[in-house]
């Protein structure tokens, strides 16, 4: 191998000594917080020397197990997970991620898709890629894992060139599924190995600009579209069929039929970073749970953060409608390709979005059926991370005049607080960012965004989408709140008001939520629940333990006792 590149199969990844020291700041910084713990993290970046910039390309991969018998073929993806030595400014901030799209009916993927990350450490890193099949009604299968490690990178780094090299992954780590059905293949077809084989290519680009002890995504810049016609059946929400109908007149002067399908958007934009470092927040322990479920610990923490998950992953869901591009970075491109995500400022929409550490922005319309009420919906969005950047809701208005008005009271018409022609609800959206004001603010009961940071996130927001105004808002001006009942109340005429059906599946983050509260009496009491119960009998098997488990799912064997 080139250099001084390995490979190996232990999730482990060495740490910097610097870690202890600096964990040791950030639990004085936390000192100073008054409160309960969490929101707004003061705690800076340590000190790191000048990283460097390097792209990974993802080639291909050969030998895929076959994952689905019915088509003898897989839905094979990527992810890749990147973690420097240099120290992290707390150890539960998360690791640089990199999806690829799924490729569908191969055991041959080629996806050709290119990761450029900023200040990788001179001191090396660890990439490591797990190999996926998408399976939209079951969990995803394993396919296998490359962990490539890297000791040292300097000015003439070799690292692997085009067209890359060929790395063979751990077998031991496929699902049960994919292995049974790879060695049923390699004892028909004769010299078929069992390992699947992954082709990777890394170079330096260069030094990196600060902040150093940041590393982050500066490409792809690209855009993702969850879409999910069962939730868009569900809560009855419609969108064209054609996604070029949507930027076409509504007055009726366009006689052409327009096929509509049930649909729900889930979305997300990678941004370019860094994201400002003054954007850090931690989930708030409000209330004692609330810790157990952002560390999975405990019964009640467990069963709540498993339920997040399959939400995020329900609503996030990647399938064959699944829908990708890419946007140049801070252009303006990237602000249409935002407005077009937000259906510009039609139907009084109100959107619910998390900023990421890495600059991924995920949004959805705002719903309660999407997260727990004492939690609010950003723990959903935020795939219960502990950390992120910032969060909130946002909503779009059109000028009367393309001049990308940033004041929270501009002194000219807007809509939808006044009809203005020559866009929504009668005629197609102008295609100029200039025509439209982004109002963003901090509301989040889950990581509670302080305002001092929001010009920080104006900044931000303006580099990345030029020539659209930002207007920043506080949660706690009363302005915020009158703006957002105008949205509502154009909702109700112009759009489609989303109706709380979710929580009607059991397996919604809700229902288990509700399900758990009703069960806080027995807590309080000693008593356990009925999970509880059952999760006990299933860990430890014995008489003693099925006894009490029967005994608390069939209560009315007590009464007859008694």
């Amino acid at each position: 191998m080139p250099g001084n590149i390995t490979t190996h199969h232990d999730d482990t990844t060495p740490e910097s000594s610097d870690g202890d020291q600096h964990e040791r700041d950030h639990e004085e910084h936390e000192g100073e917080h008054k409160g309960p713990p969490g929101g707004f993290d003061k705690t800076p970046l340590p000190d790191a020397p000048q990283g460097y910039t390097i792209r990974f390309v993802f080639h291909a991969a050969s030998n895929i197990p076959v994952a689905d018998f019915h088509t003898g073929s897989s839905d094979p993806f990527l992810v890749a997970t990147l973690k420097g030595t240099q120290p992290k400014r707390h150890k539960e901030d998360p690791d640089l991620k990199y999806r690829t799209r799924t490729l569908h009916r191969t055991t041959e993927p080629k996806w050709e898709e290119e990761w450029v990350v900023s200040n990788v450490p001179p001191t090396g890193f660890t990439l490591k890629c797990r190999m996926y099949d998408e399976d939209v009604a079951d969990k995803d299968d394993r396919l296998g894992n490359v962990t490539i490690n890297v000791g040292s990178i300097s000015d003439d780094w070799a690292g692997i060139p085009p067209p890359g090299q060929e790395f063979e992954a751990k077998k031991r780590v496929m699902s049960k599924r994919a292995f049974i059905l790879k060695g049923i293949t390699s004892a028909i077809v004769h010299g078929t190995h069992l390992a699947p084989r992954l082709r990777i290519s890394m170079e330096v680009l260069g030094k990196s600009e600060p902040p150093f002890a940041q590393m982050c995504t500066l490409a792809p810049t690209r855009w993702i579209k969850h879409n999910s016609p069962m939730i868009g059946r569900l809560i009855g929400t419609k969108v064209n069929a054609n996604e070029s109908d949507d930027e076409k007149g509504h007055d009726g002067s366009d006689d052409t039929p327009k096929s509509q399908k049930y649909d729900f958007q889930a979305n997300e934009l990678q941004l370019q970073g860094p994201v400002p470092s003054v954007l850090y927040h931690r989930y708030v322990e409000f209330r004692p749970v609330i810790g157990s479920l952002f560390s999975s610990t405990g019964i009640r923490g467990t069963i709540l953060n498993k339920a997040l998950h399959k939400q995020h992953h329900r609503i996030y869901n990647y399938s064959s409608s699944t829908e990708y591009g890419n946007f140049e970075p801070c252009s303006k491109q990237a602000s249409l390709q935002f407005l077009r995500m937000a259906h510009f400022d039609e139907g009084g929409r109100i959107f619910t979005y998390v900023l990421t550490l890495d600059g991924l922005l995920r949004f959805t319309e705002t719903g309660k059926e999407f997260g727990i009420d004492f939690l609010s919906k950003h723990t959903m969005h935020a795939d219960a991370e502990k950390y992120i950047a910032c969060s909130g809701e946002f909503f779009i208005r059109r000028l009367q005049h393309p001049d990308s008005n940033d004041s929270p009271e501009p002194n000219e018409k807007t809509h939808p607080s006044e009809p203005i022609p020559g866009g929504p609800p009668t005629q197609p959206p102008p295609p100029n960012p200039a025509f439209y004001q982004l109002y963003i603010d901090n509301e989040s009961g889950t990581y509670r965004p302080d305002k001092s940071i929001l010009p920080d996130l104006k900044g931000f927001l303006e580099k990345n989408f030029p020539g659209l105004g930002i207007v920043i808002m506080n949660v706690e001006d009363e302005r915020l709140q009158k703006l957002k009942e105008e949205q509502r109340a154009i909702k109700k005429s112009e759009g489609k008001i989303m109706q709380v059906v979710m929580n009607s599946s059991t397996e919604s983050l809700s229902s288990v939520e509700s399900e758990l509260d009703e069960r806080n009496e027995n807590w309080e009491s000693g008593r356990k629940s009925k999970l509880e119960a059952a999760h006990s009998a299933l860990r430890n098997p014995d008489a003693e333990h099925i006894k009490a488990a029967v005994e608390v799912m069939l209560p009315h064997r007590e009464k007859k006792e008694e």
